[in-house]
Order: structure tokens, then sequence, then C-alpha cells
């Protein structure tokens, strides 16, 4: 077993696990599994159950298919006009689905969209006319593909024409006035509908891809910020660096004492050179106490050993971002060693105010500290030096071992924190 004082740098073995980006529909239904989610809108499926589901919600809405397929059983055509009328509807049907199931998951081609309307619009007309009034219904259909498929300028005088177009064919049909009348507005809601869900789903493609592009953007901006920041901080060190290299060598060995002082101030300007890279790439390694809280205890429940957070608030409108980062690398840092090295069946983090410091405590009951600092406590306290804070380490009152760091807070706003430290 590592010794107690040995602690590392590192982050907690055990992090929070991460979550995909919720989708719409896991907005809407709080269903984010990424194998059997449902499949967004404006995408195609996936994989086969995504398809299954998809399909399954489009075949609802076949239920009205049920009066032409009643006619079929029915008996009252001849054995051709019902195998007609059988191949007609499973002909309507196949290309119905096509487009509806197809085009609003990916987009097919203007010819194909075309034939397809075409063809169903023609099965609709003649099936109605060879076989009834009960096949009006697919005029409906028909509505319903022209406002999922079309764009919203065309869908908008195509759904009334083809409404009309019923209409007239329902009057060439005998009996049929009562059943016209009722599938007119039917006819108009659900090709509307389609339509406004056309436009959604066009719309959901424009700001996925419009999301993807800010982000790439975002990411490039970043990239190159760093490397001019990276470029005008090192450029002038690492030239001056080189020429004072050359100078030392040339003063050598006739010029020592000056050569020593080219050296000396190589080392100083390249000691600058990395104080200067180290606060340009900090935004960018910069904890947050947030986010190491809920680390810790994720970190703590994994390792087995109880965790005692309530008083460790993660807000403080006092605190400077460079303060709150040091505070965040120490408790990740007292959390990992805690977890592996301690034994501990207990730990208490608590955040309190100490005067004008903020002060963060973690005890544990384990086994303590027997020897000097090791490489992790020595760097989490020249990190918190640089924050102008300090690093207290020490026996527990009753065992264990004690981190507490403190940083200097800059006083605006006050918040009431917990005035008491753990034991």
């Amino acid at each position: 077993m590592a010794d107690r004082a040995e602690r590392t740098d590192g982050d907690p073995e055990v992090r929070p696990a991460g979550r995909r980006r919720p989708t719409w529909w896991a907005d809407a239904m709080a269903y984010d599994d990424e194998k059997d989610q449902v499949v967004p809108i404006g995408q195609g499926p996936e994989n086969r159950r995504q398809a299954l589901v998809k399909l399954m919600w489009i075949a609802i809405w076949m239920g009205y298919m049920g009066a032409p397929v009643s006619d079929l059983l029915g008996g009252d055509h001849t054995v051709p006009a019902t195998v007609g009328g059988g191949v007609g509807l499973l002909a309507f049907v196949a290309v119905y689905l096509m487009l509806v199931f197809r085009h609003t998951g990916r987009a097919l081609s203007r010819v194909t969209i075309l034939g397809a309307l075409g063809t169903i619009c023609g099965l609709a007309a003649v099936l109605t006319l060879t076989m009834g009034d009960d096949w009006l219904v697919l005029s409906v259909y028909v509505s319903v593909a022209f406002g999922a498929v079309l764009p919203l300028r065309l869908s908008g005088w195509a759904i009334p024409l083809n409404t009309a177009f019923m209409v007239g064919i329902g009057m060439l049909v005998r009996g049929s006035h009562g059943l016209v009348s009722a599938l007119v507005i039917p006819s108009l809601l659900g090709g509307f509908a389609m339509s406004a869900v056309g436009q959604m789903v066009r719309t959901t493609r424009a700001l996925r891809a419009a999301r993807a592009t800010v982000a790439q953007l975002a990411a490039n901006e970043e990239r190159l910020r760093l490397a001019r920041d990276l470029h005008d901080l090192l450029g002038h060190s690492l030239s001056l660096i080189t020429l004072k290299s050359e100078l030392a060598g040339r003063m050598l060995p006739d010029k020592p004492e000056q050569a020593a002082r080219q050296v000396a101030d190589i080392e100083r300007v390249s000691r600058q050179a990395l104080v200067d890279v180290r606060e340009a790439v900090s935004g960018f390694r910069r904890p947050t106490l947030e986010a190491e809280v809920a680390g810790a205890r994720t970190a703590l429940a994994a390792g087995g050993i109880a965790a005692d957070l309530s008083r460790a608030g993660s807000h403080h409108p006092d605190l400077p971002s460079d303060q709150e980062g040091a505070l965040a690398w120490a408790l990740r840092e007292a959390v990992t060693n805690v977890v592996r090295h301690s034994g501990a069946r207990r730990c208490v983090v608590t955040l309190d105010e100490l005067g004008d410091e903020l002060r963060l405590t973690v005890t544990d009951d384990g086994r303590g500290a027997t020897g000097p600092h090791g490489n992790g406590l020595t760097g989490l306290a020249e990190r918190l030096q640089l924050a102008d804070g300090r690093l207290e380490t020490g026996p527990g009152e009753r065992g264990g071992f004690t981190l507490r760091a403190l940083v200097p807070l800059s006083r605006g706003a006050r918040v009431e924190l917990p005035s008491r430290a753990a034991p």
C-alpha cells in the first residue's frame, strides 16, 4: 500500500458518467436511451427498432383503410374486380408509405416525389370510380402525402385542389354525397397538419445544421485564439532565449562572468514564458467547485466511503475564478487521496468563510499521514500560493487526516455559508 503522504495530482478515478445531449423527444418525454429512443424528427431511423417504431406511428393512421378493405371482403364485386382492387390498394399503400416514411427521414429526388404523387392520385381516382364510394378515403391520404413531401408554398394550393378533385369524383359516384361532405374536413385538416409537420422537419434539419456549424466555428475560433496567444507569448521569449544562448556561447570560455549573466537571463525569460503559457491555457484547465463537488460525491460512493457534502456549497459571488480553480484542484486532490490511500470509512467536505477567506476542509477517519508531503500536496500548495492562498494539513481531532485550503475573497455582495467547519 502506498504511503498516505504520497499523493497524486491526477483526476479521481471515478468521474460522473457522461450523458448524451438530449434530443427534442427526450426533452418532451424524458426518454433518453441511446438504443431504444424514438427517432428524432428530421432524422432517418438508425436501427431496426427505430424503424419499427416510426412505421408503427404511421401505420396507426392506416386504420381508416378499413372501409376499402371491408368493401373488398364484402363480396359485392366480381373476382377480377376484387383482385384488381386489392392489387391497386396494396400499390397505393406501398407508394404512400414510401413517401411518408422515407421522405420525412431522408429526402427523395424531385422526380421520384412527383412520380409517386401522380401514382397515388391516379390510383385514388380510378379505384373510387370503379370500386365505389368507400374508396373516397384514399383521397384523404393523398392530401396527407401532399402535406408531407411538398414545400409549403406548393402544398398550400395542392391540398385544396386535391380536396376539390375528391369532391368532383364523389359527385360521379352514386350515393356518395354524404360521405364526400364528411371527408372534406379530414382531407384539408390532415393535409395541412402534415404540411406543418413537414415544415417542422425542415426547420429542425436547418437548426441541427446551424448548431453543428456554430460548434465548429466556435472550436476553430478558440483554436485560433490559443494559437495567437501562444505566438504572441512565445515568439518574443523564444527569440530572446535563442539570442542570449548564442551570446553566452560566444562568451565562453573567455568571459565566464558575462556568460553567466546571459544564462541567468535565459532562465528568467524561460520561467516567465512558462508562467505566460500556463495563464494562456488556464481557461482550458480550470475546474469549477460545482463540478468537483459532484465528482467527489461519485468518487467517494464508488470507493465505498460515506460522504458528507451537505456543507460544501459550490457558489460564492465574491470568489474570483482563479481562487475557485485553486479550491477545485484542492478538492480533487484531497478526494483522490482519500479514495486511493486513506482506507477511510467516512469523509466530510465543508466550505465556509473565515474572515476574508474562503476555507475548504476535507476530513477523513483513515490512517492519516506518516511522512512528508508527496508531489501531489507539494504541487497543490504551489498552486494555492499562486492564487494568494495557502494549504494546511495535519491529523484530525479524532484521527485520520485533515486538509484545509484557504483562498482570499474579493468583497462585493455577500452570501451566507456555514460558519463552522468539520472537526
